[in-house]
């Protein structure tokens, strides 16, 4: 294995903020790494340059401006102007813990995959709102246990931190169109061509998620939206899994029914799974109200994904629609 030079990929859009706090999260960095960053302004009409620009004479930085095209595209953009022989994908609203090299490095050289996955946490600067909403995205109890947290070949990383080498880029062509999904799709075309991935357990990012219950609701149901679609194109992904938020949903709507007409068990099982993540939330941040709130942002979680899987299901699977003509705004047009 040649030596790894790690170069950066973080497309962003607007956010010059969250890329001055990420990149004043690079300069804490330990070891002695050879690696670059590349930001690609994805069309932002708040250019993050100037901020990228105070940080120069520390990190080796590249930035390109391209015409919006969404983030996979930039980041086929960023990994094919890149200088290193494996790209670490970032979000912009992350913060790399000061030893997030040396794990990554470490890991690929006693055991080397073309891609990897690294799970997010919560930094203790996040705000009660980011820490709840982290714990849903996150815990075993909830749609996080979905997204997996084993330690196979066959991981399909998420693109805020993720890496892939640049021989697996070139042969698989990088990220399509779709989004969200496009990480998963990848990793699945990765896996049928025959490269290997795993997850890096201790190679977290701390995931700042800015956004409001509105926008946790439009995530996390678009999420749903795009499942149906990734299992129509890769069959041998699908699992019944992926259905639990749809039946949660409606068991949980079924559980009020029957309580009207005086039959309470199914309610009360809800309000002792209510209970218990409740109770783990509570022990995991220490906080009563985040614990509440971890509580309402399942419920968006589990409501949100299980509705846009069905909606999705039934376009999709059932009535043989075009993807792309039905949802239109789960896809991005390619820029050369």
């Amino acid at each position: 294995m040649e030596p790894l030079h790690f170069s950066f990929i973080i497309p962003v859009y607007n956010r010059p903020e969250e890329v001055r706090e990420l990149l004043e999260s690079f300069t804490k960095l330990e070891g002695n790494y050879e690696y670059s960053i590349c930001i690609v302004e994805d069309g932002s009409s708040i250019s993050s340059e100037k901020v990228i620009g105070q940080f120069a004479k520390q990190l080796d930085i590249s930035y390109y401006f391209k015409e919006n095209s969404g983030p996979g595209d930039s980041r086929n953009y960023g990994m094919t102007r890149a200088k290193g022989n494996y790209f670490i994908i970032l979000d912009s609203d992350v913060l790399l813990p000061e030893n997030y090299l040396q794990v990554v490095s470490k890991s690929l050289t006693d055991h080397y995959t073309d891609c990897f996955g690294g799970p997010d946490a919560a930094h203790a600067s996040f705000s009660k709102l980011q820490k709840a909403i982290n714990f849903a995205m996150t815990s075993f109890i909830t749609t996080g246990g979905i997204r997996g947290g084993k330690d196979s070949e066959d991981f399909q990383p998420r693109s805020f931190n993720m890496g892939l080498s640049k021989k697996a880029f070139e042969v698989s062509g990088g990220f399509g169109t779709i989004h969200p999904g496009e990480d998963p799709d990848l990793s699945l075309r990765l896996l049928n061509l025959g490269f290997k991935s795993k997850l890096i357990k201790d190679a977290y990012v701390y995931h700042k998620r800015r956004i409001s219950w509105t926008k946790f609701y439009q995530q996390v149901h678009k999420f749903g939206m795009v499942r149906p679609i990734l299992n129509t194109w890769h069959p041998k992904s699908e699992r019944f899994i992926y259905w639990l938020p749809t039946l949660f949903s409606i068991g949980f709507a079924l559980s009020i029914v029957l309580f009207l007409f005086q039959l309470k068990w199914l309610l009360y099982i809800y309000i002792i799974y209510f209970l218990v993540a409740f109770l783990t939330a509570l022990i995991s941040s220490g906080s009563i109200l985040i614990a509440f709130l971890a509580v309402i942002a399942i419920g968006v979680q589990f409501f949100g994904y299980g509705y846009g899987f069905l909606k999705s299901t039934l376009a999709v699977k059932l009535l043989k629609v075009d993807p792309e003509k039905r949802f239109p705004n789960l896809f991005f047009k390619h820029v050369p």
